[in-house]
Formats: structure tokens, sequence, C-alpha cells
């Protein structure tokens, strides 16, 4: 662990920044992007040199204990051996030959016998693929437009977060509503009679679902003739291996996956009921390389270890020690701040309304934890992967003491 207050030797990730922003439209236009990446501008690590387990390396030979871990796309550990063989196995063989591959199939047999309620499975790249695609299937099976969701739900026109080159008329059909809050689903239900076509939502994202919310949301999809689709892009292989479905006691109408289902490589899937994936025979959806078999490979590898192991307890449990001992140090500092979300994806979040003495105390906060050597998101889950330990639980809440501690001392500040 790096003694308090030592700042990170940078130089190699701010050189290559410099050559990025003259070539990458990503790092020199876009501020979301940077935001993001910087995290605390000028103390975050930006360039990655490799990754292990728990861990990983940036390009001046610093190492962090990871909790962004790739934005969750990370259960097993990075560079899992038994992922990487089965990738490589793939690779050695011809991974994209034009014909289908043999792990297609397995892949969809083994997601159909831990998915409750699946019976079709459809295979794409991304998040975004997957939940565009279960939009369009919803609106060929019911004859329906309009759609109401909630949370992230990926960045094509009919959800994204920024009006810049969107037209109108794709979100024209689209609303919202508030979480937890069944009366607010009601009511935009109410206001579109006969016109919905799918409730689609995350299961959660900061806040856990209330006792019965997520199947009381269900049920009144169904009432209105909409079809209850759940994006599973954070939740799925992490929850449970059922995903929220199982972990809720739910049933959706589809589901969507990503992210941790193939430790790290692109791979998404829609998984649904027989009725409404007939509706794949109607509607034009398509991948130039849906048939590629290296990521069905880590997909199958990964899944087969959640399902055969005791990873996922050992990951709600090193969660739930993280989410109390945080909870313990918050207490102690007396700062305005709170423990979120679920142990397998938790949260801590400073609550201030002055926006400059937000700033100053989360940036205090996350300055001194990465100098301590571990990875947190200011303004994103973190998460816990199946490579983590105890000691490693141990030395995080050493670094958000020290944490704290800086931010007590930036929050004296007048």
């Amino acid at each position: 662990m790096v003694e308090r207050n030592q700042p990170l030797d940078l130089t190699e990730s701010r050189l290559l920044l410099e050559r990025a922003v003259r070539v990458d439209a990503t790092q020199a236009y876009s501020g979301y992007v940077l935001d993001r990446d910087r995290l605390v501008d000028g103390e975050y690590p930006l360039y990655g040199e490799r990754a292990s387990g728990a861990y990983v390396w940036d390009v001046d030979g610093n190492r962090y204990l990871d909790f962004i871990l790739a934005y969750g796309t990370i259960i097993l550990g990075h560079a899992d051996p038994v992922v990487s063989e089965a990738v490589i196995r793939e690779i050695r063989d011809g991974f994209a030959i034009t014909l289908r591959k043999k792990v297609q199939v397995e892949l969809a047999e083994l997601l159909i016998s831990v998915v409750p309620h699946a019976d079709r499975v459809f295979l794409l790249k991304s998040g975004s693929d997957a939940t565009s695609a279960a939009v369009r299937l919803s609106r060929a099976h019911t004859g329906r437009e309009r759609v109401i969701r909630w949370g992230y739900n990926g960045w094509h026109d009919w959800c994204a977060n920024r009006p810049a080159g969107v037209p109108q008329s794709a979100q024209q059909t689209v609303s919202t509503f508030k979480y937890n809050d069944l009366a607010s689903l009601e009511q935009e239900f109410r206001r579109y009679p006969g016109e919905v076509a799918c409730l689609l939502m995350m299961p959660f994202e900061e806040e856990p679902p209330a006792d019965g919310f997520l199947a009381a949301a269900a049920d009144l999809a169904r009432q209105h003739g909409a079809l209850f689709v759940l994006d599973e892009m954070r939740s799925g292989f992490r929850v449970s291996l059922g995903g929220a479905q199982e972990r809720y006691g739910v049933q959706a109408d589809i589901v969507t996956f990503s992210k941790a289902m193939a430790n790290g490589y692109p791979i998404s899937a829609v998984v649904g009921r027989e009725e409404v994936m007939r509706a794949v025979g109607e509607v034009h959806i398509g991948s130039t390389f849906h048939v590629n078999g290296a990521e069905m490979a880590g997909a199958v590898a990964t899944i087969t270890q959640l399902r055969d192991s005791d990873a996922l307890k050992r990951i709600e449990e090193l969660g739930a020690i993280l989410q109390r001992g945080l909870a313990e140090q918050i207490a102690r500092s007396g700062l305005d701040a709170h423990v979120l979300g679920v142990p397998q994806m938790p949260f801590m979040r400073f609550q201030y309304t002055d926006d400059a003495v937000q700033r100053r105390i989360q940036d205090a906060f996350y300055t001194e934890t990465t100098r301590c050597g571990v990875l947190f998101h200011p303004n994103h889950h973190w998460y816990i992967s199946a490579a983590m330990t105890h000691d490693d639980i141990d030395a995080a809440l050493d670094a958000t003491a020290q944490g704290f501690r800086a931010a007590e001392i930036a929050a004296s500040r007048d």
C-alpha cells in the first residue's frame, strides 16, 4: 500500500493521453468519456498495462485492487485461466469460420438451463444490441409502439441519454417513471392506454427494489397487455446465477444479458419465452460477428464456473463485509455519506448540496484511496469479483479509512 499523501507516478499515462487527444475522438471531444475515465483529474490512471485476478497494473507500473472491473464485465477475476483457455482454444481453431460453431448451441442450452422461464436465446454482441432487439421483438409481438423504460438501457436512439444527434421522433414513443413507485408506473400506463408494447427496466441501480415491486411492475405491464422486459446487463450472473428473476422472485417475458456473462468478452443475449421469441422470424436483427465462437466459449466457461462453484456466494459475502465496514467508518467520521447498492454491486455516495463542497470532499476521498492502491469509481457502481479475498477487502477498508480522514480534512475547509 502506498503511503498516505504520496502522489502516484502517472507520467506514462499522461503522455499517452497527450497523444490520444490528437487522434482519438473519445478523448478529444467527449466530456462524458473524459469525466468517466479521469475520475479525479490528475490522480487516476488512464491507461492500463495488464490485469490478473483482483488487480490491474497501469502503464506506469502502479498496481491497484480493482473495484471497477471494466464496469462490471469481470466477475471471476481478470484473465481467469479457465475462461482464457476456452477462448484461446476457439481462436486457435478459427473463431470466425462462416459456419456456426458448436459452442453456440452449447451456450444457448446452458442459458436456458440457468435462466428462469427461458425457452429461446438470441445471441448478439453488446448490451445496446440486446435491449434494442428486445424492444423490436416486443413491438412486433404486441403490434404496439410505445415503450416505458427505466435505468440506463444503452446508447441507441430510443434510449440515448443525450439529445444531440437523436431525432425527436425516436423518443416520442418512449417514457419513464419513478423507480420503486408503482403509482408512478401505473400513471404512465394510464396515459397511453392500449399503446405500450413493453415495460423495459433494470431491476435496480443504486437503490434495491422494494419488496414485491418488481413482481407488481410485471403484473401491471401484463394487465395492460404489455411485455415485461428485464435489462440485466449489470445484475445478470452477479446477484444470482439466474439473475434478478431468481433473486427477487419475478418472471419476465424477455431478459437481456451482457457484461459478466463472459467475464469481459463482448457478447450479449436476448432470452425469452417461446411465444415472444417467435417474433425473431418477423423482424430484422443482425450482427456481423454474431457467429464468432471465441466470446461464446468465454461465456460457457464463465457461466459454468459460476454454476459449479461457490463464487457467487463468496462475492456476496465479501460485498456485505465491505458495506458494513464502510457504514461503520462513515458513522465514526460524521461525514454526510451513505452506503448504497447490493453487496455484489456496492457503492458509497457523499451527499452535500453545495456542488463545490461535494466535489472537494469526493475528490479528497478518491484521491486518497487511489494513492493507497485501490481503484473505486466516484460515480458508478463498484463491483466484487470472485478473485478477491478477505485480505483484499481488509486492504480496501484500510484505504477507505484513510480516504475518509482526507475527506474530513476537506470538509473542514471554509
